[in-house]
Formats: C-alpha cells, structure tokens, sequence
C-alpha cells in the first residue's frame, strides 16, 4: 500500500501537480504602482519557484481604485493582464503551474491610495486602527454600503477577472480570495456585515455572495479551473464573527455545489486571539481536494497529508526566503532566514537575492 507525503503528484481539478508544495499568495508590493502592472522582477521570482506543485499568486485586483497596498497587481487591464503572461509563460517553461488569486478589498483600500474615492464594503464600518499610505499610516476609512446592484457588478467583475486570466494572461486558473477581511470575507462574517436585505442577517445570506461568485466564476472558466480561500477564524483586518463554527461548516457544505479545483483554508487567528482549528470540519463536510495553510512544518505537512488531514500544504513565509523550497525539503536541508523589513520594500532586495543550495 503505497503511502502519501509531500512528493506525492496529486490531482486538483484538470491538473496533476508534481508534488503537494504549494506557494501561498503572498504580497510582496513588486507591481508598479502607476496602472498596477507586474513588474520584471516579478517573472523571475515565480519563475524561479516553479518547481512548487502549485504557485498561487499575491491577491491581484479586478477593479480600478480599490488598491490596499498601493503596489499591488491588478488583472484588469491590457498592460497588465500581457505582463501576467510573461509571468506564466516563464513558470510554465520550467513545467510549473500557476493560480492568480483574484481580489476585491472591500474596506480594506483606503481614499488616499485611489483618488479619493470611498471604499466599499458589505456595511458602513470601518475597520479599527490604521494602515499605511503614501504619507504613512492612516486611520482606515469609513466604506460606503454596496447596493444590491453594486453587489451584481462586483460579481461580474469576478467572472471577467476569471476568464481574462485563463483567456490572455495564460492562468492555470483563479482562487478567489474570500478570506482574511477583504470584501467577500466582510459580507461572510456578522462582525463587518450588518445588512438587513438577503445579503445580510442569516449565515445563508451573508454567504450569498460568495455564492453568487463562485457560480459565476465557474460557469466563466469552469470550476476545475477554480479554488478560493477561507479563513474561518482570522482576525486580520478586525474581522469577528458570534459563530465561527456554524460559519465554517455551512461553506464546507456549500463549496461542495460548484466541483472546485480546491479549497483553501487558513487554519489560525494570525492576531492570536481566537484559537482552534477549523480544517477537521473542511476535511468533514467538503468533498474535494484541501489545502492547509499557515505555519506548517515540513515534518508536521508530511504527517497531516499521510493522516488524511489534508492533501496539500500551502507554505508562504518558506517561500519568500527560498526559491528552491522542495529541493529543500526533499534534501531535508536548512532553510533560508527571511528578511520582514523586506516583505514590502519595492526592488529585488528580499525578493530575488536569496541564495539557492547549488549557487
């Protein structure tokens, strides 16, 4: 009886990935800022990752004006869906496979890095505290209510995002990012979303719109061209909910509808105030392929995916520090040391210089 690790190929949605090492989606701010466009940099550092049974990219918008992070990528427009392709054409000539992870802040993106227009979100609340603009930190902004409509044309855009990934970037497929606080994880959990129409109230409407877009999203490219992320207990970006079980289990039951490439669940409170792990209710009620995120181990990755917990591991700090994280673990080798005070510094300092075994 043969037996499951990392190395093991696995099959997620029409592909077979070479391994079960997956490159989380990390935002490293490498875009250019004037039109959100991947940067040159940015092919030689997914390139050089491509031997990951999976790349997910950094969240990437698909919309104008709805930037976090100023520096982020966006899928919306020629210029940068062509840069795209440069990108997944280099990872798929190492024989790599690549996800774009598509984004819509919600609250999250503040007037001063979008023109000043108001941000948007499931309710009028803002999140709590500050975040870093052009000038420095900012208090995050009040956003504006979305109307039912408004709601329709965010679905949309998600569509569109889809099928221009696949379409003309070169996309393997898309995870839809509705995790840790941005805009769908904002109408999923009672603490930002305090709505009084179908969107809001029942566990059932606030999930109807990620409902609403994983139904687009599926009949746009297919749903074994599609994963999403969740993160049933984070509390990035304020993010609270009164019943994160109840939660957790309704999605695990209706990511089921749609025959997904994956699922994709961050397993911790990364503010360290809510505990548990919510990954034995996924791996209950949901059907399909699962991927486990955060703070994993190489020993403790290989463990849960022999013990059925899981079937694939989602690494992102490893990946930031080593570009040749399998060969690593397959020599069970020392691994670099990243550097935080370059996670979001633009330029190839902390993104492209760390050492490879053989260099």
């Amino acid at each position: 009886m043969s037996t499951k690790n990392l190395f093991t190929p696995l099959n997620v949605g029409r592909l077979t990935l070479n391994n079960r090492i997956i490159m989380a989606p990390l935002t490293r701010c490498r875009s250019n800022p004037e039109g959100h466009i991947p940067s040159e940099l940015m092919i030689q550092h997914y390139a050089d990752r491509a031997d990951a049974g999976l790349i997910i990219t950094e969240c990437s918008m698909i919309t104008p004006l709805t930037s976090a992070f100023y520096y982020e990528p966006g899928v919306y427009s020629e210029a940068q869906l062509s840069a795209w392709k440069k990108i997944t054409d280099a990872v798929h000539a190492k024989g790599g496979k690549i996800f774009c992870q598509i984004w819509h802040a919600g609250r999250a993106a503040h007037p001063s890095l979008n023109n000043g227009i108001q941000s948007v979100a499931a309710s009028a609340i803002a999140i709590k505290g500050f975040t870093h603009a052009v000038g420095g930190k900012v208090s995050h902004a009040v956003p504006r209510e979305l109307t039912v409509n408004e709601i329709s044309d965010v679905v949309e855009l998600f569509a569109t995002a889809a099928k221009n990934c696949v379409d003309i970037a070169g996309f393997d497929g898309v995870e839809i990012h509705a995790a840790n606080g941005f805009l769908i994880d904002q109408f999923l959990r009672d603490g930002s979303n305090q709505r009084i129409d179908n969107y809001g109230g029942s566990i059932e409407n606030r999930a109807r719109f990620l409902n609403e877009v994983l139904e687009a999203v599926t009949s746009a490219i297919g749903g074994d061209r599609v994963g999403v992320r969740l993160s049933p207990i984070n509390g990035y970006l304020g993010q609270t909910d009164s019943d994160p079980a109840a939660l957790t289990e309704y999605l695990a039951k209706l990511v089921n509808n749609f025959e997904l490439a994956y699922v994709h669940v961050l397993r911790r409170d990364s503010t360290g105030v809510v505990s548990g792990d919510y990954l034995p209710v996924y791996r209950k009620y949901y059907k399909g392929i699962l991927i486990g995120n955060a703070g994993y181990s190489r020993e403790e990755a290989d463990e849960a995916i022999f013990d059925n917990e899981i079937d694939a591991v989602a690494f992102g700090e490893a990946y930031v520090a080593n570009p040749d994280l399998v060969t690593r673990f397959e020599r069970r080798a020392p691994l670099n040391t990243p550097n935080p005070k370059t996670y979001y510094t633009p330029g190839p300092e902390g993104y492209n210089d760390y050492p490879k075994m053989d260099n």
